[in-house]
């Protein structure tokens, strides 16, 4: 019997300590978010239970990013009216409907969902810039080996840099 609650603490200990390293953001992930108001209250109040990429990869308008916002406090997310609004101003300027993808800091998620772009290519765009720098404008995303020429020209205006 021992045997059997030293097991099953074991397990409990382990999976609340995979769950801690679930719910601590990259600190790289934060630092590539946008600068400017409500920057501190994203990371803060977001990136408590789920990376940057979550909400990174989501294009809302303000009425839906305070309908999110909103569902994250039932969830337990804590803070003061006026910055749970600076959050949902910050989502909204940053990640709004007419929000382009920054090419230099988007992780994977961002760029697969909103450019249309494959995991491979994705993968790829990181890797490039990850090697060679920032991109300048969009046709230097035509350079990256492995990513569909066609897909870059689509979607030329989404990119930010």
């Amino acid at each position: 019997m021992a045997g059997y609650r030293a097991a099953w603490r074991f397990l409990w200990f382990t999976a609340a300590a995979a769950g801690l390293c679930v719910a601590i953001p990259d600190d790289e992930d934060a630092k590539a978010l946008p600068d400017g108001a409500g920057k501190a209250e994203v990371v803060k109040f977001c990136t408590e239970c789920h990376p940057p990429g979550n909400f990174r990869k989501t294009r809302h308008d303000k009425d839906e990013w305070t309908d999110s916002v909103a569902d994250m406090v039932e969830r337990g997310a804590k803070g003061t009216p006026a910055e749970l609004a600076t959050v949902v101003d910050y989502l909204t300027l940053n990640f709004g409907p007419n929000s382009k993808v920054n090419m230099n800091t988007a992780p994977l998620e961002e760029i697969k969902v909103q450019l249309g772009f494959s995991v491979p290519e994705s993968q790829a765009v990181i890797e490039y810039r990850k090697q060679n720098g920032g991109f300048k404008e969009w046709r230097d995303v035509m350079k990256v080996s492995g990513v569909d020429k066609t897909k870059v020209e689509a979607n030329k205006d989404k990119m930010g840099f």
